[in-house]
């Protein structure tokens, strides 16, 4: 098969791999008819490389027609449509009851202490083959699959695999509320999401802020106020201007170590990934700093007794926090990856009927063939041609 693999930093390309097949009983092998890239699949492209292997097959935001499960797969069938969450998490362990999927015993990845495995995703997790391919093996397949009708196109239901269970959790996590103003950090596809659900779920504002264009303009389609940071200094004096010298009663940060305006952590960054790999790995997990700009944001927007959702991904364990800030205002912070399917029951209904209440046709901006995969991740990371959301089609 025809698959994304990595092939160093800054450098993938589609190469033929070997077709997967059942291993496990409860495995299941799935024809991809639709996958997307995630914007943490270009901390892969451009940071992560020193714990990835060449050849590594990317993604974790797949769907497609199931082929063929393994005997104790009894939920789903071949030529069933479904979405692959992108943590596999077994549905019966400790942490599963309780529904933290994410940290799956079953899966988790102990021996460096990670939760659990994710699809297309490094040694850190797993290493599993991901989706950005033509077939993808899913293991935990008796639980993990989400079954999906016929009806719309896959774009109504794909986001389900990462982008809308990811943001639903964000603004739950935020402990947003009816009458409450909301901040949201980048819009991005989770900040897009985020910002959409919160007014849903009844926030009575909605702010973001990027410095996109097109990014500013998809958020205002959906009644979302923004402030272009490429024309606000102080986004946090802007903030507490717009709320009465209060601040937003909840923020999701939605940026992660992508965040511009961290000049010195960037170069630090990009240093590290230049070492050998041991060198790597042991700089980033010992001495990692990441680009705090979003975070810091978000600290000094919230209001006090506030919230700020973290659910931009970040992977420094030296990063500076403000502590005595923190503290004072009494300020909760909640974070993590998402437990996909322990919010798939309340998106659901919003995605069967016709109205779209979450403009989720309205977040794809290129759909592009698997063969067009590298170009699509140049212009993915590079913000060009007005690329907000790219969809691969094998």
């Amino acid at each position: 098969m025809r698959a994304l693999t990595w092939q160093g930093t800054g450098k993938v390309s589609v190469e033929t791999v070997p077709d997967p097949k059942i291993e496990e009983p409860t495995d299941a092998v799935v024809r991809i008819t639709s996958t997307a890239i995630c914007g943490s699949d270009l901390h892969l492209y451009d940071v992560l490389g020193m714990y990835l292997d060449r050849g590594d097959v990317l993604g974790h935001e797949p769907m497609g027609i199931v082929e063929e499960v393994g005997s104790e797969v009894t939920h789903i069938k071949p030529g069933d449509r479904v979405v692959i969450p992108f943590n596999i998490s077994c549905g019966h362990c400790w942490m599963c009851r309780r529904g933290f999927f994410a940290q799956c015993e079953t899966t988790q990845v102990t021996e460096q202490g990670k939760g659990a495995a994710l699809f297309g995703y490094t040694k850190l997790y797993g290493q599993v083959p991901g989706g950005q391919a033509e077939y993808l093996r899913v293991p935990q397949a008796h639980f993990g699959p989400i079954k999906v009708p016929d009806g719309h196109p896959d774009e109504r239901y794909l986001f389900l695999s990462d982008v809308l269970t990811t943001s639903w959790q964000a603004v739950r996590y935020a402990d947003v509320t009816p009458g409450d103003t909301v901040l949201v950090t980048g819009l991005g596809p989770i900040g897009q999401m985020s910002a959409r659900i919160a007014r849903h779920l009844g926030a009575e504002r909605v702010i973001a802020v990027d410095d996109v264009p097109e990014r500013l303009a998809m958020a205002q389609r959906h009644g979302i106020e923004v402030l272009d940071h490429s024309r606000v200094d102080d986004v946090p004096a802007a903030v507490l201007e717009l709320t009465h010298g209060r601040g937003a009663d909840g923020v999701i940060e939605s940026v992660g170590m992508e965040a511009h305006g961290s000049p010195l952590q960037s170069a630090a960054m990009k240093a590290a990934g230049m070492l050998p790999d041991p060198l790597a790995r042991k700089a980033t997990e010992t001495m990692g700093v990441d680009r705090m700009a979003a975070l810091r944001t978000a600290f000094a927007a919230v209001r006090r007794a506030g919230t700020v959702s973290i659910i931009g991904v970040y992977g420094g364990n030296a990063d500076p926090i403000p502590m005595m800030d923190l503290f004072d205002k009494g300020v909760t912070l909640r974070m993590g990856q998402a437990h996909v399917k322990r919010w798939v029951d309340e998106i659901m209904p919003l995605l069967t009927g016709d109205a779209d209440p979450l403009g989720v046709d309205d977040l794809v901006t290129h759909r592009l063939p698997l063969e067009q995969a590298p170009h699509a991740y140049e212009i993915f990371k590079k913000k060009q041609d007005g690329c907000i959301k790219v969809v691969l089609k094998p």
